[in-house]
């Protein structure tokens, strides 16, 4: 997921979309734990794909208040 594929989504469906990448995280971690987990860089490409996902709505809600 690319930072500029992100900008072009309304904020809705990214907050759908950071619970989703959140759970698939929470899941993730479980199945290494367990070790079941074949793919191991797949939690931290979950990671960044979340990072940027708050950073779009971040810089969202900065330029609301900035313009309000």
């Amino acid at each position: 997921m690319k930072a500029d594929e992100l900008r072009g989504r309304s904020t809705e469906n990214l907050e759908s979309e950071l619970q989703v990448l959140k759970e698939n995280l929470f899941n993730q971690r479980f199945r290494r734990i367990l070790g079941q987990q074949e793919d191991t860089t797949s939690v931290g490409k979950l990671r960044k794909d979340i990072a940027r996902i708050k950073t779009v709505l971040r810089a969202r809600a900065d330029q609301v208040e900035a313009e309000g």
